[in-house]
């Protein structure tokens, strides 16, 4: 690594956001329209990855909970890789595979949002939880990479990164949350 292959990494991030972010931006719309819709209906967001997905699901749930922009009241979030006692009672007594399935479970209701965050769209947790949300009524978004895996058939929202690479893919996500975050925080404004 050297100088200039830093400087070709930030020049491929941000032509690769450049690019996402113009052929996306009516799909990130409707979603932060359908987002802001829920919690103005009462509903929550449960956000839901493993390893940087799960600090990004931190990240969404952070923004919602505390402000983005804004001063004003919180909003119900949670992330659902926050919690290491069910996270470990749940993965020792039936399976990693259900760690965020079970929280879906517990605390998901028809109406409410349910983001799977995951760069391959392969993650077994994560397909679990979207599968179970999706069958409960749940507002179904997947944030993936290369094409959704798996995951496309269990999104009723897909915001899919075309990149092979996790570190692009989740750099992209970082900037899809906050773009999220602004919308949701305009709308219930506005409305």
């Amino acid at each position: 690594m050297n100088e200039a292959d830093i400087r070709r990494l930030a020049a491929e991030s941000a032509a690769l956001k450049q690019r996402f972010f113009e052929e996306k931006a009516a799909l990130l719309l409707a979603v932060g329209r359908r987002m802001a819709a829920s919690l103005r209906a009462g509903g929550k967001v449960l956000a839901f990855g493993n390893g940087g997905s799960a600090a990004d699901a931190q990240h969404l749930a952070a923004e919602l909970v505390g402000r983005f922009l804004r001063e004003r009241a919180a909003w119900p979030a949670l992330a659902l890789s926050s919690d290491t006692s069910v996270l470990t009672a749940v993965g020792n007594d039936l399976g990693y595979e259900s760690v965020f399935r079970r929280q879906v479970e517990a605390h998901g209701r028809p109406g409410d949002v349910a983001i799977g965050i995951t760069t391959s769209g392969r993650s077994a947790n994560v397909l679990a939880a979207l599968r179970v949300a999706r069958e409960r009524g749940l507002i179904t978004i997947a944030l993936t990479g290369d094409g959704g895996g798996e995951a496309k058939a269990l999104a009723d929202h897909l915001v899919d990164v075309p990149h092979r690479e996790t570190a692009r893919v989740q750099e992209v996500h970082a900037m899809v949350i906050h773009v999220l975050c602004q919308v949701v925080e305009e709308e219930l404004f506005q409305g």
